[in-house]
């Protein structure tokens, strides 16, 4: 993998010599059917000019089996090709390079994947490349300053769907399949360009734009069609389309818009424009909560965003994938308000994804927004937390700054003046300074350049009154709600706005509400910045009492996110915590903090609760389910987030195994209500092949009235769980070693090998773990290295192992040493908390 890297220099080099002009491809994938058959032929015929005064040489991207011929200008070429970089020199001004090859069908979802449905043996293809997987399948110039014309020529069977970005503007037919092309795309860079072929099923609308009809089509794997809610992804579709061309100024410019939900797929939408991709887990094989549809337009609308952030206008590399990721998470909460759909989509922001931003802000790896990004294994762990959702916190606070007005003035002028260009951080700071009259350099400085966050809390001062702390200043303005608590409910009383830009800032009013009367403070309260608040004493305790009762959800949001972050850094007990999500999560009526919270607790109880009282409390957490789960709404959203939490407590204790394998077998009856999907069915399974109460021929019979790819992968899992040292030490030998399984077959045998925490398992394999890493990052693609190096990390009683194989190999590749900082941070933390549970209230 290391000699797959392609560093920043190298790439600013060749941008400097090369100017692309059209890449034409050509894909035969008319065997895909054909699961004997590992390749495909690709031909690439690649204009561009070239600087040669400066060098009259460069390469192109390739990673495949082969390489067959290389012509420049007409010219055979020898092949000179090391895997990775095909080398070509003598070039002229205008340079025409045609490249034959043969790429390698994808298992691991890093380039053309293939997947074969158990359902009914149909093969599925499609491609994804983000931040440089184009190579596995086309030769290119893979760094995303080099944006060409691209024109996209498909071979496949008779009978499949064939896509491309463009539209189809030929088909015809050929031996043994079609042949399919695609009108030419403006200039974009390699990593959107995207193939999809199969015998997908497809619905199509039309969305009427102020340039007239645009096709849309949505499209997901036969076997799942009767799931495919078509009806509410169109709507949703329609209603961010209009949305974001006045919003943007520009109507949506790339001809047609599918969106396709595909298998095995390694996040969760990628934003190739005309063909976006999505997991399928966003088709909705049984019951779905509100939060899930609220989450799956969430993500629709950041990858519409896209089109123009990040498709239109590009990162001139990944140091500012900020200025295409962070604008597109803020504008999926933003645009779910802005367009009606979820009003209360930043209630979810601010639990869910704020909380991602602060747990990775405190990481010994965080880094700024506008990160430094050496190579691209670096860009591949730059998809994270900061990039994501603290850029989007962040901007959240920037349009507060300028003003709302303002900041679309200009991202209007941003996409006028670089439309299919590229860009970095001065290009949009200028463009919004022109805009809104202010110069923003300082405020890039403290938020984009920096690392870490603020803590704010307030306290008493000697004089009596309060004051606003906040360690690491930065300038915040923020609003520190005052709250009363009469019979046991807490009702706001005001919110005072300040500026902070210092350690201390008074507080006007205090403490008190103005007759001496003292009320609970929030900093924070209506999560207009972006740092963790702190809790005193006394709103801890008043939050204990009655956080169910605060009326605004995203107050709540606030007051949930302040106890778990003072769970996990041991300022309040575990179990204290427990209990206050026990007490109130029942009352919770918003389904996003409700799973979000129960979550949390599941997580506290398996990682920071002290060892000796580990049962005891896993045992209570699983009642305390168990009771929520009988006392739900019927039928509710509520009961459906109990129901999994059942699941998931029952894997740290047996307690409910006879009631679970009663109610799955049919000897009980389900609570009144309660749709028993498969994905249900298979989370309770799950739970009881982990503490021994299901046998082989459980999960056999279960296969059987699900065997679909999700089916399978659950049985995988099921199996892996036995809480047998054989069992899990055969399905560690496979994960390492069984090169094999797809990404997603990984991922469920890692996910037995891990459940429960049964360290008692699996401990005698911890030297083996150490022993392997760095040879499967050499070995493996990154996508298969970092699940292996992330997901099988021994989260053991010491970090002795992790610090000598960190001091014994400094020379290791970067991105792997990031992967077993961040897993030995998280160790670190859980030891240090559960040390001091003791002292704790």
């Amino acid at each position: 993998m290391t000699g797959d890297n392609l560093t920043r220099s190298d790439a600013q080099a060749r941008a400097a010599k090369i100017t692309t002009r059209t890449i034409d491809v050509e894909l035969d994938l008319r065997d895909a059917p054909d699961l004997d058959r590992s390749t495909f032929a690709v031909r690439t015929t690649l204009a561009f000019a070239a600087d040669t005064e400066r060098d009259d040489r460069t390469w192109v991207d390739f990673i495949g089996a082969t390489v067959d011929a290389v012509t420049v200008n007409d010219e055979s070429r020898p092949v000179v090709w090391d895997g990775a970089r095909i080398r070509i020199d003598g070039l002229a001004a205008e340079n025409v390079v045609v490249i034959e090859a043969r790429g390698v069908y994808s298992r691991s979802g890093e380039g053309l994947h293939r997947f074969a449905d158990p359902v009914d043996g149909a093969v599925y293809l499609y491609t994804q490349y983000e931040p440089a997987d184009a190579r596995r399948v086309y030769a290119s110039f893979e760094q995303p300053d080099l944006k060409a014309r691209w024109r996209m020529r498909v071979s496949a069977p008779h009978g499949w769907q064939v896509l491309s970005n463009g539209v189809e503007i030929d088909r015809r037919e050929i031996d043994r399949g079609v042949e399919v092309r695609f009108a030419e795309t403006p200039p974009i860079s390699s990593y959107i360009t995207a193939v999809a072929a199969g015998p997908y099923h497809r619905v199509d609308a039309s969305w009427d734009g102020p340039e007239g009809p645009v096709a849309l089509g949505v499209l997901c794997r036969s076997s799942l069609a009767h799931h495919l809610d078509a009806d509410e992804i169109v709507e949703i579709t329609r209603r961010g389309l209009d949305y974001f061309g006045g919003a943007f100024g520009l109507s949506y410019p790339w001809g047609k818009y599918d969106q396709i939900f595909v298998p095995e797929y390694n996040l969760g939408a990628m934003e190739n424009p005309g063909l976006v991709t999505f997991t399928e887990s966003y088709v909705f094989r049984g019951a779905a909560t509100t939060a899930q549809h609220a989450a799956r337009a969430n993500t629709i609308l950041h990858e519409m965003a896209h089109m123009w952030f990040g498709d239109l206008v590009t990162m001139r590399w990944w140091d500012d994938l900020w200025l295409k990721e962070s604008f597109a998470d803020f504008m999926g909460s933003h645009a779910s308000v802005a367009t009606g759909l979820y009003p209360d989509a930043w209630v979810s922001f601010a639990s869910r994804r704020k909380g991602w931003a602060y747990e990775q802000d405190q990481l010994p790896t965080t880094h700024p927004i506008v990160a430094d990004i050496p190579d691209l294994q670096a860009a591949k762990l730059n998809f994270d937390g900061i990039t994501y959702a603290k850029g989007a916190s962040v901007l959240k606070q920037l349009v507060a700054y300028v003003g709302e007005d303002a900041f679309f003035a200009g991202t209007r002028r941003y996409f006028a003046d670089h439309a299919y260009g590229n860009t970095s951080l001065d290009d949009l700071l200028r463009a919004l300074e022109q805009e809104s009259g202010r110069d923003l350099r300082q405020w890039s400085r403290e938020w984009l350049l920096t690392t870490g966050m603020s803590d704010l809390a307030v306290v008493p001062d000697a004089a009596g009154d309060a004051e606003v702390v906040q360690t690491d200043p930065r300038p915040h303005r923020v609003t520190i709600g005052r709250y009363a608590e009469t019979d046991g409910r807490l009702e706001r009383r005001d919110g005072v706005e300040l500026e902070l830009s210092t350690a201390r800032t008074p507080l006007p009013g205090g403490m008190g509400d103005g007759a001496g009367i003292p009320v609970v403070v929030i900093p924070n309260d209506d999560d207009r910045t972006y740092a963790k608040v702190r809790l005193d004493v006394t709103a801890t305790g008043a939050l204990e009492r009655g956080l169910s009762t605060i009326a605004d959800p995203l107050a709540r949001s606030v007051a949930w996110a302040a106890l778990w972050n003072a769970a996990r850094d041991g300022e309040l007990g575990a179990e204290r915590y427990i209990g206050i999500v026990a007490r109130h999560a029942m009352r919770e009526t918003h389904i996003g903090l409700l799973a979000d919270a129960v979550a949390h607790a599941g997580a506290a109880a398996a990682h920071y609760v002290a060892p000796d009282r580990r049962t005891a409390v896993a045992a209570h957490w699983l009642e305390t389910a168990w009771a929520a789960l009988a006392a739900a709404e019927p039928g509710s959203d509520g009961q459906l987030v109990w129901a999994r939490t059942v699941g998931a407590a029952a894997t740290a204790h047996a307690g409910r195994a006879a009631d679970l394998r009663g109610i799955l077998s049919g000897d009980l009856p389900a609570p009144a209500g309660l749709v028993l999907d498969a994905d249900l069915r298979w989370a309770w399974l799950f739970a009881l092949a982990t503490t021994g109460a299901a046998t082989e021929a459980d999960m056999d019979a279960e296969l059987t009235r699900d065997d679909t790819s999700t089916g399978r992968l659950a049985h995988r899992a099921a199996l892996a769980a036995r809480p047998d040292a054989g069992v899990r030490r055969d399905a560690w030998t496979a994960a390492w070693s069984d090169e094999t399984l797809s990404n997603d077959e990984l991922d469920a045998t890692i996910s037995g090998i891990r459940s429960g925490g049964r360290r008692d398992l699996i401990a005698a394999l911890d030297t083996d773990y150490y022993a392997r890493i760095a040879d499967v990052w050499g070995s493996r693609s990154i996508e298969i290295a970092r699940r292996l190096v992330r997901g099988l990390f021994p989260f053991g009683d010491d970090l002795t192992m992790s610090g000598a194989w960190l001091e014994a190999h400094p020379d290791a590749p970067a991105a792997l040493r990031r992967i077993v900082v961040e897993q030995q941070d998280a160790l670190a933390r859980a030891l240090r908390v559960q040390r001091v549970q003791s002292t704790l209230d």
